[in-house]
């Protein structure tokens, strides 16, 4: 079982980016960066697993989330986020790949379509596409938008994740207190800014054409991976997005939701080791480009 390490970076808003690393030091690196609403945490056991596995794994609280700054002027437009995104892709150096869930994805699409993003070596996008599904995608906002004033106690929390879920909270309840932080009246507030809801920076939800110019133009080994079980993205759009990508492959995995690192950990930890295995081995230093 491997140790984590606290890492910081700079560089939103003069504020700083929090991670938790896993694995060897001067391996090849995986970035895994959450959904909106989530935290480094979500990841569950996927950043361990692949830092035993010998990649340096990299677990980032994005802009705005967890312990990283919150923007003073509530500013999280996908611009911002992606050349935030892409100064954390330089420190981290190459060879990286990058693993985007959700927000995390379409901050990763958005990041690679800049003409100065670095070289990549591989790219995996977690139940996020170019086209999605609006009744999925209002399901989510509906959920993150509908206790402001928070929870009177974790249970009350849990009982909210159970109801989108549509399953019980897997886990010990305490393991909530990752994702919760208890303000002075006594309540339990989600740990990210609210400002994130707001109609300004929902602009990512307006650029299906660019996100897939973007995708098209990237050289780097592609994967898609959906949650059979998803309602923020069709099979069908999934896969035709991939037929229009030079170097793509698509998975559909069984007994996940959109949320797929928390419906089936094991099964997707498995999946991207298995595609990371083939595009850049934890044992050599080879990277890839864009």
């Amino acid at each position: 079982m491997s140790n984590f390490e606290r890492r910081v970076f700079s560089g939103f808003t003069g504020g700083p980016l929090v991670a938790d690393v896993h694995g060897p030091v001067g391996a090849p690196t995986v970035l895994l960066l959450h959904g909106g609403g989530q935290t480094r945490h979500a990841w569950g056991r996927t950043a361990q697993t692949l830092g035993d596995t010998g990649w340096s794994t990299v677990a980032l609280d994005l802009p705005g989330h967890g312990d990283s700054a919150w923007a003073a002027d509530g500013d999280y437009r996908i611009e911002v986020l992606a050349d935030t995104m892409l100064g954390v892709w330089r420190e981290l150096g190459m060879p990286l790949a990058v693993v985007g869930a959700s927000l995390g994805g379409l901050i990763s699409m958005a990041a690679v379509g800049r003409a100065d993003a670095p070289p990549i070596s591989a790219l995996v996008l977690v139940d996020i596409a170019p086209r999605m599904e609006e009744a999925g995608v209002e399901r989510i906002v509906s959920f993150m938008r509908a206790r402001p004033d928070g929870f009177a106690s974790l249970e009350e929390a849990a009982q909210q994740i159970a109801a989108y879920r549509g399953r019980p909270m897997d886990g010990p309840i305490e393991g909530l207190k990752k994702n919760l932080r208890l303000n002075a009246q006594g309540r339990w507030n989600w740990h990210w800014d609210p400002q994130l809801m707001s109609e300004a920076n929902h602009n990512h939800r307006r650029d299906a054409a660019g996100y897939e110019r973007a995708l098209r133009g990237l050289q780097a080994p592609t994967l898609l991976l959906r949650g059979q079980r998803s309602d923020v993205i069709s099979e069908e759009d999934a896969r035709a997005l991939v037929q229009t990508m030079p170097r793509a492959r698509f998975i559909d995995l069984k007994g996940a939701g959109h949320m797929v690192a928390g419906d089936a950990n094991d099964a997707f930890a498995a999946s991207v080791a298995a595609f990371l295995h083939e595009v850049m081995p934890p044992a050599r230093s080879t990277a890839g480009g864009n």
